[in-house]
């Protein structure tokens, strides 16, 4: 058993309806496709280099017209999208929110966890950290896990997911450039997948300031597809034998002594 996953690299603009139009088109790309899930990547409501501030000024509610129209274009279909926005928290702040749409309906949702205070960039400025573990969602016969970009340098997370049986992990990111960033992106996502034994689908921003290069990892640490730093469309298949195989010879989950994560 197989599932077709798209990754859909884009860069995001300052005005949100160009970004929209930008979403409907690779959804309506990997229903041609016959893509069963679509990851887009983190941040897509807007997006200004030079107006940090664009985060509370773009914001949107989940019932709002950017969630809305993207989930009208999944109504009748068996294909999940994935992808991140900004919504009101109250109080002068936003949660960074991944949203899981399918058939016309917010299917799941999850506040980021791990807001990215590092390399002078100060996300917890504007951003609610949130709250819960995401729960796992079902995709065509996988189990998946959500987590989204600096998400990634803290191993705690995907590994509860994976002991909660995510076989699949998800990390719509817009992964800043910078010195030995790409590097860390590669390192990061591949460990994630081969120390978890899971498939792992990273979807980045390929704007002006993020590096793109989206990718899938396998569960033993193989890049099996990855973009380069423009807007792309991948199509990569995920298999259940390979992830059985993979589980099978190298028993991490099963041969580990810790007791699983949880959120302090």
């Amino acid at each position: 058993m197989v599932m077709k996953v798209a990754l859909g690299q884009m860069a995001v603009s300052r005005d949100s309806q160009e970004n929209l139009s930008a979403c409907l088109g690779l959804i309506e790309q990997a229903l041609r496709s016959d893509a069963q899930l679509l990851v887009l990547p983190e941040g897509v409501l807007a997006r200004n280099v030079a107006d940090p501030e664009v985060v509370l000024k773009s914001a949107q509610a989940l019932d709002g017209e950017f969630v809305s129209r993207l989930s009208v274009a999944t109504r009748d279909t068996d294909l999940t999208v994935v992808f991140c926005i900004h919504t009101p928290a109250g109080e002068g702040k936003v949660w960074n929110t991944l949203v899981v749409l399918r058939d016309g309906q917010v299917l799941a949702h999850y506040n980021k966890l791990h807001l990215y205070d590092a390399f002078s960039v100060q996300e917890s400025r504007y951003v609610q950290p949130g709250t819960e573990i995401p729960a796992l969602i079902d995709v065509a016969g996988f189990k998946v896990g959500l987590m989204t970009c600096y998400d990634l340098r803290f191993p705690e997370l995907a590994r509860r997911l994976c002991v909660d049986g995510a076989q699949v992990l998800l990390a719509p990111s817009a992964w800043l450039k910078g010195p030995l960033k790409e590097h860390h992106w590669r390192v990061l996502t591949t460990a994630r997948a081969l120390e978890n034994t899971a498939y792992m689908v990273a979807v980045g921003e390929c704007g002006e300031r993020n590096i793109g290069q989206s990718l899938v990892v396998d569960p033993l640490g193989v890049i099996v597809a990855q973009a380069a730093e423009a807007p792309a469309l991948l199509l990569v298949d995920l298999d259940r034998e390979r992830l059985a195989y993979a589980r099978r010879i190298l028993p991490v989950l099963e041969n580990r002594r810790f007791a699983p994560p949880e959120l302090g």
